[in-house]
């Protein structure tokens, strides 16, 4: 029964990847209750979420386009770069302190997600040189390769910095990088033996097809929904997380 849970949580959490992202608030206290190690089920979570990454850039593969500012292999390569800092950044920590963080990365994590929308006009209000906005997207990526929880609202606010105001073509970039970061994150997480195989699989499966009905049915949804759903997800699972600790 507990492997259906974890199959119907990566499900959901692919499909809300899809969109704005959020994903991780499901995925890491699902693998967390079922009994891995803090940094295991990070880890766990990243790598069961990364196929849904992949099926959302296949599916928006014709709004994929870059900021003005920066190439698309310059976008890739700053996206590898956070994803492998933020991955040996995690390794780095240790299961005691990353479980003591774990509710304060979700509570961060979801009140950025929450002031999605006002985060996005203020940057759309706000013009960056390439240099800094380089710089805030590799912090945003390592951040992604550490906990990778909002990572999508912060990428999508930043490419709003960089002119990148087009909804569609905004997610479809989001999904590139989101899907770069943590291919690399996931790569150096199972260099060191800390993906547990058999569950991320069994939740890749769903986070793949979440995935695609997440990019192809999502939009019937209004966003204020979506966004207030995930909310009330982060939060229900932020509580379960100081609980826990």
């Amino acid at each position: 029964m507990e492997l259906v849970l974890l199959f119907i949580a990566a499900l959901a959490a692919g499909a809300i990847n899809a969109l704005a992202g959020g994903g991780s608030f499901i995925t890491l206290p699902a693998l967390l209750f079922h009994g891995l190690p803090p940094t295991a089920a990070n880890a766990t979570s990243a790598a069961a979420v990364l196929p849904g990454y992949l099926t959302t850039v296949a599916r928006f593969r014709r709004d994929i386009a870059p900021p003005a500012a920066l190439s698309l292999p310059a976008m890739v390569a700053i996206a590898a770069a956070g994803g492998v800092s933020g991955a040996l950044l995690l390794l780095a920590t240790g299961d005691a302190a990353f479980e003591a963080l774990v509710p304060w990365l979700m509570l961060v994590a979801t009140l950025i997600f929450a002031a999605g929308p006002a985060i996005k006009t203020a940057m759309q209000q706000r013009e960056a040189s390439t240099p800094v906005a380089a710089i805030a997207l590799y912090l945003a990526c390592s951040y992604g390769g550490y906990f990778n929880g909002g990572v999508g609202i912060i990428v999508i606010a930043l490419l709003a910095l960089l002119g990148q105001n087009r909804l569609l073509t905004s997610v479809a970039m989001k999904a590139v990088m989101s899907g770069t970061l943590t291919t690399i994150s996931v790569a150096t997480y199972a260099a060191f033996g800390l993906i547990h195989w058999p569950l991320a699989l069994l939740m890749a499966a769903g986070a793949m097809i979440g995935g695609w009905l997440g990019a192809s049915f999502g939009y019937r949804i209004a966003p204020a929904w979506h966004r207030a759903g995930i909310v009330v997800i982060g939060l229900a699972m932020t509580a379960l997380m100081f609980l826990r600790v």
